[in-house]
């Protein structure tokens, strides 16, 4: 219990309630606070710094936004679980100095992003003879939907009729429906030896083992799946064969077909995430190994990340136990959202916005490319199609590396965020499309060259 805790606030930080906040956040690194420590009810913490209990308020709604603490009705506010993947959702703003953020992956911003309110009008005077939006889900609207989906599939070249197709959420709640109908609590998954947040928040949420996988510059070592899944009884592996997240890598043709090799003699089932697959110009893996593959995707990395919509997609065998968990897949999506994302994809415009978004990141890749060379740095890795992330070795450890770029204000994220075990490379992920434009970027790149952190 840590009732008695109190905080020492950043002079630096005017704003008390984020000074609060960001007590808290640092208090939990350093270990000072730990996972289910209750901490000071808010009227004491307000007594003992001096402050309104309405400032103590705002700082404990903005400590459970970051995902740092949660209240329990009639038990008070407790640490969660230990999550360094939740920092990523921290606030990346510092009130006495704008930091450039690098760290979080969005999509470029879209030229027409400006006339957001436009569009939405534009729908809803599309839409204006529906009754569906402010309701429930009508099974028209799930039906159309599942047509989007597979509209999407048929662009990425995977052919596969709506009822194949299960909505959700976004990817990251079709990542979680998958996981939750397939594995127990306690089974090993198998993943990339660096893989994306999501995949470490949802194995935590529920009591999944991660066992990482090596890789190199095209992909994942057949070898080393052989022997993992040997070795560990699995059955699933989730993989990013195109713009694989850290790295960026691109699964070349050739591994490709010894990784489905491999799944197939093992029948094993790969979750393929192809949220950047539309980026990278790749076909998806699954064309390789149809009976052994769901394949997830949606529109947050290449169209927009306000538009929750995703889907998993695969042979019946799979899709229908997932299909079945309705709360775990579309219960929880804004008709009003949905509706929007599936008028998109039908009218085209999602397609034109993630064919924009490509240019656009092949242009950043480029200059990052350009610049760090130049800089006599190392270039972006070795991988087919520009990627909207990069993966940077660093000569000082990565977490001391992130302290240093942030002094020149700039974030960007270690690898411990990525490791699926103790493994650590001393590298930084930045995130070339986070910047508003190409000129905040190249800004960016100067700030990172002038650090001499880079190996």
């Amino acid at each position: 219990m840590k009732q008695d805790w109190r905080p020492t606030l950043d002079p630096t930080i005017p704003v008390k309630y984020l000074a609060v906040a960001q007590a808290i956040a640092s208090a939990i690194k350093e270990g000072e606070l730990r996972a289910g420590d209750r901490l000071p009810t808010y009227r004491d913490l307000a007594w003992d710094l001096g402050l309104n209990v309405s400032t103590i308020t705002q700082a404990y709604r903005e400590a459970t936004r970051r995902h740092l603490i949660g209240g329990e009705v009639g038990r008070g506010t407790f640490v969660l679980a230990s999550s360094r993947e939740a920092e990523l959702f921290a606030l990346k703003e510092n009130p006495t100095r704008e930091l450039i953020d690098l760290s979080t992956n969005i999509p470029a911003r879209h030229p027409d992003d400006d006339q957001a309110a436009e569009l939405f009008a534009d729908y809803l005077k599309k839409e204006s003879g529906s009754t569906e939006l402010f309701s429930y889900h009508a099974p028209d609207l799930l039906t159309r939907a599942q047509m989007a989906g597979s509209k999407w599939l048929a662009w990425r070249g995977v052919e596969l009729p709506p009822a194949a197709v299960v909505p959700t959420a976004g990817a990251q709640q079709a990542l979680l429906a998958c996981l939750l109908v397939l594995c127990e609590p306690g089974a090993t998954v198998l993943v990339e030896e660096f893989t994306f947040p999501g995949m470490k928040a949802v194995a935590r949420q529920l009591r999944l083992r991660l066992q990482g996988i090596p890789c190199d510059e095209a992909g994942v070592l057949p070898s080393a799946l052989d022997a993992a899944s040997r070795s560990s009884g699995a059955r699933v592996v989730v993989l990013t064969p195109n713009l694989q997240n850290p790295t960026g890598t691109v699964m070349s043709a050739t591994r490709r077909a010894e990784i489905a090799a491999v799944v197939k003699t093992r029948n094993l089932l790969v979750i393929e995430d192809d949220v950047y697959g539309p980026l990278s110009g790749q076909r998806p893996l699954a064309l390789e190994m149809p009976e052994h593959c769901l394949m997830i995707s949606g529109l947050s990395k290449t169209v927009g990340p306000g538009l929750r919509f995703g889907f998993v997609s695969g042979a019946e065998r799979w899709i229908a136990p997932i299909r079945a968990e309705v709360h775990a897949t579309h219960w929880t999506m804004s008709p009003v959202m949905l509706g929007m994302a599936c008028h998109w994809i039908e009218e085209g415009r999602a397609f034109a916005r993630s064919d924009w978004q490509q240019v656009e990141v092949a242009a950043r890749w480029n200059l990052a490319r350009s610049r760090l060379k130049g800089a006599g740095r190392q270039a972006p890795g070795s991988v087919l199609s520009p990627a909207p992330h990069l993966w940077l070795e660093t000569c000082i450890p990565a977490d001391d590396a992130v302290m240093v770029v942030r002094a020149r204000g700039v974030e960007a994220v270690p690898d411990s965020f990525f490791s699926s075990g103790r493994h650590q490379e001393n590298r930084l992920r930045i995130c070339l499309t986070a910047p508003q434009s190409r000129a905040v970027l190249s800004l960016a790149l100067d700030k990172l060259i002038e650090c001499n952190i880079l190996a």
